[in-house]
C-alpha cells in the first residue's frame, strides 16, 4: 500500500509507538525517513536506528524513555505534499524557544534550525519536535 505523505506516517508511527510504550518502531525505508531518523539521534530525541532487510527495506527506530515517559513530547509535520514551507536562514523559527527542534531539508541534506542558522541555509521545514 503506497502511502501519500511517508514523513508524516513516520512521525505518527513514532507518536503511535511512544504512547504504547513499545521500545523499537519499525517501518518501510527511504533515504528521507533514514536522514530524519540521523537528525533525530545526533538531537537526543531517540537512542538510534537500523536499515534491515533487502528489497523492501525496513526502519527500526530505538524509542528514548525517561521515567517510563517518551523523550520526544510532541511531534508536528509543518510542510506536506500539498503545501510546501521553505524559509531563509534568517526566516528559521524556533520551536518552543529554542527547546525544541525545527528539522529542515536544506541543500546540504537534513539539519536541526541551530545548524542550518549556524550554516547560513534556508530550506524546507519538515517538522517540529519537542
Amino acid at each position: 500500500m503506497s502511502v501519500s505523505d511517508p514523513i508524516s506516517d513516520m512521525l505518527t508511527r513514532i507518536r503511535n509507538a511512544g504512547a504504547a510504550k513499545h521500545p523499537v518502531v519499525a517501518m518501510p525505508s527511504s533515504r528521507m525517513k533514514v536522514a530524519l531518523a540521523e537528525v533525530l539521534q545526533q538531537a537526543g530525541y531517540i537512542g538510534g536506528y537500523k536499515v534491515e532487510g533487502d528489497v523492501p527495506k525496513t526502519l527500526s527506530l530505538d524509542l528514548k524513555y525517561q521515567d517510563k515517559t517518551l523523550v520526544i513530547e510532541g511531534l508536528k509535520r509543518v510542510s506536506t505534499p500539498s503545501c510546501r514551507i521553505y524559509v531563509g536562514c534568517d526566516e528559521i523559527p524556533r520551536v518552543m524557544g529554542g527547546m525544541g527542534v525545527a528539522v529542515l531539508s536544506t541543500s546540504k541534506g537534513m539539519m536541526t534550525d541551530r545548524q542550518a542558522r549556524q550554516a547560513r541555509l534556508g530550506g524546507e521545514i519538515v517538522c517540529y519536535v519537542w
